[in-house]
């Protein structure tokens, strides 16, 4: 349960958020002794071994475990919801991976209303930009606090924090290195809101790139392509939502390869494997070694393990 001296604290903070990723953040500010009046995250679902276990949010089991007041709105317009939100008079709300709020919702605060994105903004504004940062080889990214408004991913920056992504950083290890360095932004962005000293800076629009959306589509491996443009695709989608390719007229998902750029002869596409240690796939300028697979409905092996199988 909260201290004494939390419930005694000015700031009253509503903090929005649902998967894993918003947990450090919200589990700082509890450690700093903040007020947290209420967590707002996605209602249960169901799922699990055959959809029939019904699942929370890690941020509704976390907020559970700190006997924080939660409400799981499934209408964020609706008059009850806004009623209990309204209730908990919040001076300000923070947002890390939540859905996008009607304006009655992020204006209501009288300090407004703050998200954390994953990315260095104004690069890679969308869905996406953890995986895109990856998908298009970039050496460095980062973690950024804005201030709400109208458009998406355009508010006026606060905090923004960098993050070097490695040669070998999947989209799965990027998360779990960005999830940490949200929390520092998202402490040191409320300790500036709550000292009044909110130096916001204009994002410039000369600077912006996308992050839309990933499809099903969009994860199909295309070798006709450089070796290291496809090595970092199948990063960039590993381990959510996994690249794929056709093998023996199956659906194949890969979930990690190496890469060797040589000179070839080999015409794209060809796969070569001794089908016991390895299965290279050839690009324009190299072949990529696959290491991690899986078939369709079956479980995620070794590529050792998968040949095996094959015989």
């Amino acid at each position: 349960m909260q201290n004494k001296v939390l419930e005694e604290s000015k700031l009253r903070i509503v903090f929005m958020g649902t998967p894993e990723f918003a947990v450090p953040s919200l589990k700082i500010l509890i450690e700093n002794d903040y007020n947290i009046v209420g967590v707002i995250t996605s209602t249960d679902k169901m799922g699990g071994r055959g959809g029939k276990k019904l699942l929370q949010s890690a941020v509704k089991k976390y907020a559970l475990s700190q006997e924080l007041t939660i409400l799981q709105p499934k209408n964020l317009k609706s008059k009850k919801f806004l009623t209990e939100l309204s209730a908990l008079k919040a001076d300000l709300q923070i947002i890390i991976a939540f859905r996008m709020l009607p304006v009655v919702v992020w204006d209501m605060p009288r300090l407004g209303t703050y998200n954390l994105h994953g990315s260095l903004l104004p690069s890679y504004r969308g869905a996406a930009p953890i995986n895109w940062a990856v998908i298009n080889g970039e050496k460095e990214t980062g973690v950024t606090s804005f201030k709400l408004k109208h458009e998406i991913d355009t508010g006026d920056i606060l905090v923004s924090r960098k993050i070097d992504i490695d040669e070998e950083d999947t989209a799965g290890t990027l998360h779990d290195k960005m999830m940490i360095v949200a929390a520092d932004a998202i402490l040191a962005s409320v300790k500036m809101i709550e000292s009044e000293e909110v130096p916001l800076i204009i994002q410039d629009e000369s600077k912006v790139s996308k992050a839309p959306k990933i499809f099903h589509q969009d994860c199909c491996l295309d070798f006709d392509r450089s070796v290291k443009t496809v090595y970092d695709l199948i990063r960039g989608l590993s381990p959510y939502p996994t690249s794929w390719m056709i093998f023996r007229e199956k659906k194949l998902k890969v979930f990690w390869a190496n890469y060797v750029i040589e000179k070839h002869t080999e015409k794209v596409s060809t796969v070569l494997t001794d089908e016991r240690s390895f299965l290279h796939v050839y690009c324009r300028d190299g072949y990529l070694s696959l290491k991690e697979v899986q078939w369709e409905g079956r479980k995620k092996m070794n590529i050792s393990q998968f040949l095996n199988g094959l015989n």
